[in-house]
């Protein structure tokens, strides 16, 4: 099943990935400085994932797709990985749409 984990990164702040049922991360959240405002920020990846038009689609310098997913304020509240194809990404923002809503939270901290 898809997840939401909740980890500390090196400068202590709260952080999440979501990952997909095969454990691949498809989605990372910015850093938190508490564990209320990383939960907060995972609800809004839930909200907003199953609206497309709130997936950014953007091309890195090397010309790798990538994306960012957008709250309604047109803050980045999720990023992706680096694509090696448009389809690929494609794949990615579909694995969020599904994934994000009925993913569970799995806090390691």
């Amino acid at each position: 099943m898809a997840k939401f984990e909740i980890y500390k990164d090196k400068r202590g702040e709260f952080r999440f990935r979501l990952k997909a049922r095969n454990g691949q991360t498809i989605l990372t959240g910015e850093g938190y400085s508490s564990k209320a405002g990383c939960t907060n920020g995972i609800e809004s990846i839930r909200k907003n994932a199953t609206d497309d038009s709130r997936f950014e689609r953007l091309q890195a310098k090397n010309g790798s797709p990538y994306f960012n997913l957008k709250a309604g304020n047109s803050q980045v509240i999720g990023n992706s990985e680096m694509y090696s194809s448009n389809s690929a990404m494609e794949n990615g923002i579909n694995s969020v749409k599904k994934n994000a809503p009925i993913a569970t939270i799995d806090d390691q901290t």
